[in-house]
């Protein structure tokens, strides 16, 4: 089975190069053809192999998405696990933890059934269909392992400093990416005055200011974490980006008189700030290509915006 996990991944990672090498022909074509019809010149960088390209540019094959990871995302709901980092601190158990109890069974190679008790309630009111997962003594591969078995989408490791929740990773299974991200400014639930019960309908999500291609990578990443939501759910789950800190607000509203529209905020809140996307899944991080990671050269006042601003995208890619 290992082997076989092994070979399915090697195929994977194969065909996304050959995507990848495949997206950036046809975006030197698009540019050609766009200087071609309205006469500008050729970027020097293309001017070597702009005959070429531009005869090939009316045969260009077709481009499957580069997000095909998520190729069945919608058709069904999501199934998350989530986890700690070891001996996890009160503090980071509340962040994770709930007043729900259920069992979650696990199978992975020749172990027995193993049933856990697992209990929810913070992240789990975030994500539905979410279920947290005891850490104990286990490794992370023998987790990834069980999750993958067990057709879990995605994985999440919430990690802490000190007591306090500092550190988010999304898995996606089986073959990946790998997000991660660091926690500031974490308001718990139970710290936001006024709250009333949480409703678990499948929520609605705003995305804000995730222009870029990195930004709709981190938009994909993110969004797919929750299941198709009803036109009549009057929950809310908002992504934020302000200088590529994004900003995850959860809120519920209601009409009031006039038709004017009343939010109430239903809290977890805490600021997201990207660092790394790893073409991989945690059990063989070390070993994963680097898609995209948050270098200290890039934390300039012209590069500031990566999630955001359009025209900086090239920049980024030289």
């Amino acid at each position: 089975m290992i082997r076989r996990e092994n070979r399915l991944r090697r195929e994977y990672i194969y065909r996304k190069s050959l995507e990848e090498k495949q997206r950036a022909i046809e975006e030197k074509r698009e540019k050609i053809k766009d200087a071609l019809e309205n006469n500008k010149k050729i970027d020097t960088a293309l001017r070597k192999d702009a005959i070429e390209l531009a005869n090939g540019a009316e045969w260009g094959g077709q481009i499957m998405s580069i997000d095909d990871e998520y190729r069945w995302a919608g058709t069904k709901d999501p199934k998350i696990v989530i986890t700690t980092s070891r001996e996890p601190s009160s503090k980071l158990k509340v962040f994770v933890k709930a007043g729900l109890m259920s069992h979650f069974c696990f199978r992975w190679l020749g172990y027995l059934n193993i049933l856990c008790i697992v209990c929810f309630k913070e992240m789990k009111l975030v994500f539905p269909n979410a279920q947290r997962l005891n850490r104990g003594h286990y490794d992370v591969k023998q987790l990834v392992q069980a999750c993958r078995a067990n057709d879990v989408t995605d994985f999440i490791l919430l990690t802490e400093t000190r007591g306090n929740p500092d550190g988010m990773v999304v898995c996606h299974l089986p073959f990946g990416p790998t997000a991660y991200f660091t926690l500031f400014n974490v308001v718990m639930r139970h710290d936001i005055p006024d709250r009333e019960p949480m409703s678990e309908q499948y929520p609605h999500l705003i995305f804000h200011n995730l222009d870029s291609k990195l930004g709709q990578r981190f938009t994909s990443i993110l969004k797919y974490l929750f299941p198709v939501p009803k036109e009549n759910s009057r929950r809310v789950i908002t992504f934020a980006n302000f200088d590529d800190f994004i900003s995850f607000r959860h809120h519920t509203y209601t009409v009031v008189q006039g038709g004017e529209i009343e939010l109430k905020e239903a809290g977890p809140r805490f600021e997201l700030r990207p660092y790394a996307i790893k073409l991989g899944t945690l059990e063989n991080i070390a070993a994963a290509e680097d898609e995209w990671v948050l270098r200290s050269f890039m934390n300039t006042s012209r590069k500031r915006q990566l999630l955001s601003n359009k025209e900086e995208e090239s920049d980024e890619e030289d």
